[in-house]
Order: structure tokens, then sequence, then C-alpha cells
């Protein structure tokens, strides 16, 4: 498979990087000598320097008329340049064109992007203000990722201690508790994990990755904490940016009693914001101003989102905001390298809009017959996958224990007939059934084989 990436950020790096060691044709497209340089000196592809948006740059990495390239993806921070890369390179027959778009505008119409013949137009800013308003409703959930387009989702959570799932295998769950309609996909403890099994006991401090319907999702905090869940009542939001106010219109939209208060520096884009959101009190000001953020009750807020354009302020902001109160803090940070000091600061989740791009783009380089979103769980290097049973699929009829799925592979859900359910041992696969798949990331190939057939 030949894929051209269209720049060389954090996205398009790492997405770079991901695809070579695995073994594809892979060439990159960067203007900065600086990105270009470090793509050509440390990865294995093809480096082109050049505006990705110019035929004749495109042309160099063997965008053609009637080329053989499968997929080009165009992940610059400039959304004129991808666009107009995607829509050169469809024309020139590339099997699938990705764009990434910041502008909320390109992404606000599903079909604006189809219209120009681009197959994937992905807001990074909007899947991770999803990301954030779950966090903020599933108040103990530390790391969250949707599913079945918001039918369902993953959600991890620390078994904390009063929790009535302590010492339970998980075999005995559906027993005890047949109402707890979820399903443990992965299970963290004493810096080691596991994709557990029927006799797996669970001990407090353990980390979970729960996966189930949406609607069921806050049912679970009790189980894992052993507390009933609170509603919202105030959240407060540092950095009017395009990831501030999807956080602040998503939750004006989706929480009608909520107070929420959103700061910025900037005069013009604070009165930009008043004049946009319709309930949510916009204060010019430093987020970073503990007198401004106690008068305005973070001692009091059930959540604080810390989302300016820094990533290094979001981290030190979302200590500050949890250590004057705040119930659960959250920091934006673009960087991947930033994920990796979740264990070691104060701040209860940090989330990377970048990470939902990658995801997206992976998913169709890897698993071009999955029918929905792959989530790839970086930190557990393990993935989940939408799958659709078609009528050819070899596991049509056949029951979730005669599968034979080795260790490392979970069917944790299913759709039928818009019903989501957990699957069990009995359970029959049929022609039209939507899948989501768990697997460590060695396996999701043999997961795809056994439920596809290809």
């Amino acid at each position: 498979m030949r894929i051209v990436i269209v720049g060389a950020g954090e996205v398009g790096y790492n997405v770079a990087e991901t695809l070579s060691t695995e073994g594809y044709d892979v060439t990159v497209v960067e203007q900065n000598d600086e990105r270009a340089a470090k793509t050509e000196s440390e990865l294995d592809v093809l480096v082109v320097r050049g505006n990705g948006a110019r035929p004749n740059v495109l042309e160099q990495a063997g965008v053609t008329p009637g080329c053989d390239i499968d997929i080009l993806v165009a992940c610059t921070d400039h959304d004129e340049i991808n666009i107009l890369a995607c829509w050169i390179a469809k024309r020139c027959g590339v099997g699938r064109v990705i764009a990434r778009a910041r502008g909320l505008e390109f992404t606000d119409s599903p079909t604006w992007g189809k219209e120009l013949g681009i197959d994937v137009m992905h807001s990074p800013e909007r899947s991770v203000a999803r990301e954030i308003i779950e966090l903020l409703s599933v108040s103990s959930a530390v790391q969250t990722g949707e599913l079945l387009e918001g039918q369902a989702g993953m959600y991890a959570f620390h078994l904390a201690h009063g929790s009535p799932l302590i010492g339970a295998t998980l075999k005995e769950l559906r027993q005890k508790y047949p109402d707890f309609t979820a399903i443990i996909v992965y299970l963290e403890r004493e810096g080691g994990g596991e994709v557990p099994h029927g006799e797996t006991p669970l001990r407090e401090g353990d980390l979970c990755y729960v996966v189930t319907a949406k609607d069921y999702a806050w049912r679970l905090e009790e189980y894992f904490t052993g507390k009933k869940s609170t509603p919202l009542r105030r959240v407060l939001i540092v950095g009017g940016g395009k990831i501030g106010y999807q956080v602040a219109r998503r939750l004006e939209t989706q929480f009608r009693n909520v107070d929420i208060r959103l700061i910025d520096r900037e005069k013009d884009k604070c009165e930009r914001l008043a004049e946009e959101l319709e309930r949510t009190l916009v204060l010019c000001g430093e987020g970073a101003d503990d007198e401004l953020l106690r008068q305005e009750g973070v001692d009091e807020a059930d959540g604080f989102v810390a989302a300016t354009e820094s990533d290094e302020a979001n981290l030190m902001l979302g200590v500050v905001g949890k250590s004057l109160g705040a119930r659960k803090s959250i920091a934006v940070a673009r960087k991947t390298l930033y994920q990796r000091l979740d264990p070691y600061i104060s701040v209860d989740a940090i989330v990377n809009p970048n990470q939902a791009l990658a995801s997206v783009i992976l998913r169709y380089v890897r698993y071009p017959s999955g029918t929905g979103t792959l989530s790839i769980i970086e930190k557990i290097d393990a993935e989940m996958l939408e799958l659709y049973i078609s009528a050819e699929s070899p596991a049509l009829g056949v029951s979730v224990a005669e599968l034979g799925m080795p260790s490392g592979i979970l069917l944790a859900l299913v759709v039928r007939k818009g019903r989501v359910f957990v699957p069990g041992g009995t359970t029959l696969l049929q022609a039209d059934d939507r899948a989501i798949v768990f697997a460590t990331s060695d396996l999701m190939d043999t997961a795809v084989e056994m439920l596809r057939g290809i």
C-alpha cells in the first residue's frame, strides 16, 4: 500500500513513523526545512520538500493522473492546504483522501467535504471537545473514547475503596449484578496490564477499561467508586479558542442547569464569544490568576478545563485548578510526549486532540474493512474497532464461545437493530450486526480475519 502524508507536524510525523515501521510505502510532503530534515533523518520514508497544495510538489510525491497511490492524508495546520491537496489527489485517482480541518466551519456540514470528493474531513478540536464532555459527565472516568457514533463508549475507572466489585471475578459480576451491562476489556495493576478472563479477580486500585452503552455509563461510577454519581453544577474553562468554545457550546446544549464560565485574556475574543455563547459567562482575564479563579468559584467547580493554545500552560493550569479545589481537572496537550506525565502530575485527565486524528488515519490504512472508528489506546498498546458482520462473514451464526478467540481479543459490544448489548458466550452473530472488537495491537488483524474473513 502506497501512502502520501502532507504535513510532518505532530500528527503527520507520528503516523508516518507508525506506518513505515509496519512496512507501508510512505512518502511525506513537508515545506518546513527543519521538520523535513528531522523526518528524513529519523524515519524510513521518502521526503518531498514543498507546499503540499501545489500540483508540481504532489507530482514529486507520486500524485499524478492515474497514479497508484492508495491513500493521501493532509494534516498540516492550514485547512486550505489540506483541502486543496485532497482535491488534487482525488482527481488524480488516489483511492482515499483524508483532510484535517481545524476551522469548525469546514465540518459544520457533514456533506461539505464529500461534495469536494474528500472521503474524510476530521476536526480534532470537535473530537477532543466530545471527549472532554464525556470526562465531565462521567466524573470518575480518567479516560474516555466514543464508539458507535456516540451510542457507546470506552471508560477507564480506578477501582476505589468501598466499591462492591472488589474481590469479585469477572465471571461473578454477571451473577452478582445482573444489571452490570458492561465489559471490562483491559485491567492495569502494579505497573502491568492484561486482557482479563472470567477467573480474573478485581482488586482495589485496579485501573479498569470498560466498554458499555453511553446511557449506562453513569451507573458504572457507583460500581467502581461505591458512591452515588453527582450531576454537573459548575464548569470553569480557561482558553477561548476552538476547543474551549466547543466545550462551552456543548455544555450549553447538553446540560441545561450547569453554571459555565470561560476565561480568556484577549478582549476581542471575549467579546465575540459573549455574543456567540448563550448561557456562558465570558470573563476577560488571566487563567493563572488564582484570585480570579477563587472569585469565580473554582473550589465549587465540578470541572476545570485548561484549553489554551499552549500545552505547557494547560498542564500548569490543570494543576493549579486541582489545587484550588476543582473536583476534576482536565488539561489539553497536543504533544504525545506529555501524555506520559499523566501518572506524575495532579491532573485528572490529559486529552490530546491529535490522537483522535491519528486514530482516524490509521483505521483507514490498517483496517479498510472496518465500518466505524478505530480507538487507539496508546497507554496499553491496544485498539478497539467497529466491524460490520456481513452475510459472507465466517462468524455468521457462530456463538461467541465457539469463535475460539485467543487471549487478547474480546468481542465487547454488539449493535443489532438499534439495540446495544454486551454479548455472552451463547450469543450468535447475525448478518448486519455491528460489533465492537477489543484487541491488543498485535492481534487486531487476527480479530478482523475471524469476524470478516478478509
